[in-house]
């Protein structure tokens, strides 16, 4: 594991700061932001003065708030937003559809854009697609279509793509690549990580097929590594629990040497990924609290 005591004292500060500025130990320009349309945006760590590259960290099978990978990210001298979907403050109780303008709005405050995901992988990959200014997207043990939860964008919910659909020598349809996100549009870069392990669903070949659709598409706009003995779950290691959509306990499965050493090495893959791909020299020190 790496560093949980940082998370948790940023978060106390961070409390005491949006309670009055007279207590912040922040930097003056760390502000919480409510966007009302479809619940709160918290720009929740600030660090030193900048610019800094800017991190849209999404937590969504989760129900809540999660602060704790974002808390990280910041004190490596990124500005990152972390995003609740559901079952926090005025967000809807249950998940029931995703409206991609939450994130559009989202990404109008951050400059150079980069986005972190976690379980709900086909989210991450649909704001890339169909949301400019994208420089780069880590996709974590997720899937690649669009076919559970209606994602609507401008009216129009993104989850069969008719144009995707062809009729085979029977005359029947073959509808298998209906819902794939069509990632090719993308221009930034993508990480596409899976667990070897991972008992929720078969991350690797959803990895697998997004780089396949990518190469026939010529692209090569991505890297990817994949963990042996990993879960699902990416961090904390969780071998299973409540899941935030069908409410019930489920496995997500990994081996906790395994899946503890896979968590170091992609705290650092992140990282350097992120760096990598910067789109302007900015200020990446560690965060001074």
């Amino acid at each position: 594991m790496f560093g949980y005591t940082d998370p948790v004292q940023v978060l106390l500060h961070m409390v005491c700061h949006c309670e009055d500025d007279q207590l912040s130990v922040l930097s003056p320009c760390s502000t919480v932001l409510g966007i009302s349309q479809y619940g709160h945006l918290y720009i929740s760590f600030f660090t030193e003065i900048g610019p800094h590259p800017a991190v849209l960290d999404l937590y969504t099978y989760g129900r809540g708030l999660s602060e704790a990978r974002a808390s990280l990210l910041a004190n490596r001298g990124f500005v990152v937003f972390t995003v609740s979907l559901y079952g926090y403050d005025d967000n809807p109780k249950n998940m029931t559809k995703i409206h991609l303008e939450y994130f559009e709005e989202a990404i109008q405050f951050l400059e150079n854009q980069f986005v972190i995901t976690v379980q709900k992988g086909y989210l991450a990959l649909s704001i890339a697609t169909f949301l400019p200014g994208i420089a780069a997207t880590v996709w974590i043990n997720g899937c690649n279509a669009n076919a559970m939860i209606p994602l609507p964008y401008k009216g129009t919910a993104l989850m069969l793509d008719t144009k995707r659909v062809f009729a085979t020598k029977s005359g029947a349809l073959n509808v298998k690549y209906a819902t794939l996100i069509p990632i090719e549009r993308a221009n930034g870069r993508f990480l596409f990580v899976a667990a070897e392990d991972d008992q929720h669903w078969d991350s690797c070949y959803f990895a697998d097929q997004a780089m396949q659709q990518l190469k026939r598409h010529g692209k090569d706009n991505y890297e990817s590594v994949f963990y042996p003995g990993a879960g699902h779950y990416y961090m904390p290691f969780c071998p299973s629990g409540i899941h935030g959509v069908i409410g019930k306990p489920v496995v997500w499965g990994g081996v906790p040497r395994s899946h503890a050493a896979a968590e170091v090495n992609l705290w650092r893959r992140i990282q350097e990924f992120f760096r990598t791909n910067l789109a302007s020299n900015s200020n990446l020190s560690k965060a001074k609290l």
